[in-house]
């Protein structure tokens, strides 16, 4: 066999371009390429634009949660300031009925221990249960091991509560008198970035979607700390 100078020549280029091309596949500017995770509820055009490879680009604004005042399991208020440059976790519950069947969702939800040191990431359950007290709510929080400030177990009024369960998580809740009164509500977690916006719906009774937010908290989280390092 023949010595072939220019196919080893050819050989070597490759294998020496390739990882390069493969990182300017993933570069942009000098900033990662990723698939960010969406962003739901209603949006509009704003009036402003930004600049993208030379491009004017109108800027979007997206549906935000508003601002609420809660109590928690300590008596403390939680406002939407609590969450500032947090991913938040929330889910609905109904705090008397939850708290006889120990059946709340983050207890349930097997990689919420490897969260409980991170200050970034912070736990919410939102009784939807109008007669709920501080008592009731302790209950919850004392049997599920909800300690306050990274799983907060909040309650208040109903205008309140469904307020921030409707028009701010985009969540069902329905309040059914007869033949007995009870609440129905929706068994959907929702993700929140730091920016008070939803990244996420995961049906709170399915391991897959139970995994998915596993996965796409990891995004968010990722997705955070960049923003932060372009000072954003």
């Amino acid at each position: 066999m023949k010595y072939n100078p220019i196919k080893k020549v050819l050989i070597l280029v490759t294998i020496l371009a390739v990882p390069g091309f493969l990182y300017y596949l993933l570069q942009d500017q000098g900033k990662n390429r990723y698939k960010p995770l969406p962003i739901f509820g209603p949006k509009q055009v704003a009036s402003t634009f930004h600049s993208k490879r030379g491009k004017q680009i109108p800027d979007t604004i997206y549906h935000e949660v508003g601002n609420f005042k809660l109590i928690n399991q300590s008596d403390d208020t939680v406002s939407l300031a609590d969450w500032k440059n947090k991913v938040v976790v929330v889910n609905l519950v109904d705090g008397k009925a939850d708290a006889n069947s120990t059946n709340a969702i983050f207890n349930e939800y097997k990689d919420f221990k490897a969260y409980q040191k991170n200050d970034m990431v912070r736990f919410t359950s939102i009784s939807v249960n109008p007669n709920d007290v501080l008592d009731s709510v302790k209950y919850l929080a004392a049997t599920l091991k909800a300690k306050p400030k990274k799983w907060d177990i909040l309650f208040g009024d109903s205008s309140s509560v469904f307020n921030l369960v409707r028009k701010g998580l985009l969540l069902d809740v329905v309040e059914v008198k007869n033949p007995v009164r009870k609440m129905i509500y929706s068994r959907k977690i929702v993700l929140l970035d730091s920016q008070h916006r939803i990244r996420g719906f995961y049906d709170a009774t399915q391991q897959e979607a139970l995994s998915k937010l596993d996965d796409e908290i990891k995004v968010l989280i990722a997705e955070e700390l960049r923003n932060v390092k372009d000072g954003r």
